[in-house]
């Protein structure tokens, strides 16, 4: 597997890559088969793949679920998408060096608690949100037996592993007693659901509360309970601050605590012009701005991997 080491952009290679993305491309044949995290489905099918056919000429179209079972998918050769889209960077290190050995971080979303605003700890909720009760009553709160939590399965999501580790940094931040924790996450499978599913089943009022990224919440217009850089995972900063967490998973892997950042590959060879093309529309100041209306977070453009690998449209931002 390659070492991942990042190549960051720099301002003379931005400013190519902006001024080239800024003109109308010629128009073109071919699909864009992408492959990404769950919670990009609502930008990605609603916004960015329509906004890419326009733009570009090319097809869309698009397959969300966990990152890391996606990651297994194509690995296993069940799915031949032609664009991988990975929140963190396990699933794409799956994939490396055999479907490709390079990746582009381009924005971050942090994890929030949204929760169901009709439910009946709802009000309770708000309060923690605005400041009015400390954070730390939050975890109280997510212990009672009746609050009924969702989150994603750690096995397949990397959202589902950096939630449950946040628990983790909680008591060594916030002083949450060890028994508070083990209580939160005491429902185990009961608690778990797919990525693309969850927040549906919180809008349904099914649940209480449930993980997410800021974005979703956001886009679906659900109210939420904001968490600290130091928890939330989504300031590339506090990446060794995150890693000091840890998660055994059920396949007797161990991981740590990564930043949720968004990276973009290729896989496979098919319609390579209609991938590569959608990944520069990701980077372009139209995508980019599509992500920040999303709630999206933009994070300094860095080729991580074997930069030499990536196609020349890409490493122009690397400089």
């Amino acid at each position: 597997m390659p070492k991942r080491v990042a190549v960051t952009a720099t301002s003379f290679g931005l400013g190519v890559l902006l001024a080239a993305c800024g003109s109308t491309p010629a128009r073109a044949s071919g699909t864009a088969s992408v492959a990404y995290a769950g919670s990009l489905e609502l930008v990605m099918q609603r916004d960015l793949g329509p906004a890419f056919s326009r733009h570009t000429g090319y097809q869309y179209e698009g397959r969300g679920a966990g990152a890391l079972g996606l990651a297994q998918e194509i690995r296993a050769g069940e799915i031949s998408p032609n664009v991988f889209i990975s929140v963190g960077p396990g699933p794409v290190s799956l994939l490396e060096p055999k479907y490709t050995s390079w990746a582009v971080e381009f924005a971050s979303s942090p994890l929030v608690l949204a929760y169901y605003p009709k439910g009946p700890h709802a009000p309770e909720l708000a309060k923690i949100a605005s400041g009015k009760l400390p954070l730390a009553d939050l975890f109280q709160l997510l212990a009672d037996p009746g609050f009924r939590l969702g989150r994603t399965d750690p096995a397949t999501d990397p959202q589902g592993q950096d939630f449950a580790m946040m628990f983790q940094l909680a008591a060594r931040d916030l002083g949450v007693p060890a028994a508070t924790v083990a209580a939160d996450l005491a429902g185990g499978s009961s608690q778990i659901y797919p990525e693309t599913a969850l927040e549906a089943q919180l809008q349904a009022g099914q649940l209480d509360a449930a993980s997410a990224f800021r974005s979703q919440a956001e886009q679906l217009h659900l109210p939420y309970v904001p968490l600290p850089a130091a928890l939330d995972f989504g300031d590339p900063a506090e990446a060794a601050a995150y890693a000091r967490a840890s998660l055994k998973l059920s396949t007797g892997a161990v991981v740590h605590g990564f930043p949720l950042v968004l990276e973009a590959t290729t896989v496979g060879d098919h319609d390579h012009a209609a991938a590569v093309a959608l990944i520069q529309y990701l980077l372009s100041p139209a995508g980019r701005e599509i992500l920040a209306r999303d709630g999206y977070s933009s994070v300094p453009l860095r080729i991580l991997g074997d930069a030499p690998a990536a196609p020349d449209q890409v490493r122009r931002l690397a400089g």
